[in-house]
């Protein structure tokens, strides 16, 4: 896989690891409050963090970033939080297998952002694949 689809690579280990996220979390939260769960996980990915970025040699003086990444970062941050906080109060409640594909309604929200705040400009064929995600969802979340 050549440099150009070295993100598909990326995306597919996100997806792994989102799954096993779903798994271990629901497991995990078995009589803890999903907001104290949220902090554990937090603190451990703060931890990890932190060692990767020293040992790759990536520390950088936040500084040198302009106000602009600053102010994205830090929404980006502040909605990760609340997303954080909301699946895993999901996951407490619900099945796994009903939450987690709820949570992947992000793709659609992502294509509609992007369009509406990135100018992307999605395919026709990729807004099948994406009314598809969504019917998926639709048909995986409802009640059996």
């Amino acid at each position: 896989m050549g440099t150009s689809n070295s993100w598909f690579y990326w995306a597919c280990l996100s997806a792994i690891f989102a799954a096993f996220t779903a798994i271990f979390a629901k497991i995990g939260i078995k009589n803890v409050d999903s907001d104290f769960a949220t902090l554990i996980r937090t603190a451990i990915i703060l931890v990890v963090l932190i060692g990767v970025v020293s040992l790759t040699g990536k520390m950088s003086n936040p500084a040198s970033l302009s106000a602009k990444s600053w102010l994205f970062l830090i929404l980006s941050g502040l909605a990760t939080g609340a997303s954080w906080l909301c699946y895993f109060r999901a996951l407490q409640i619900g099945d796994a297998s009903k939450v987690a594909p709820v949570d992947k309604m992000s793709l659609v929200f992502v294509a509609i952002f992007a369009f509406l705040f990135l100018e992307e400009r999605p395919s026709l064929q990729e807004w099948s694949g994406i009314a598809l995600v969504c019917a998926g969802v639709l048909v995986l979340a409802l009640k059996r």
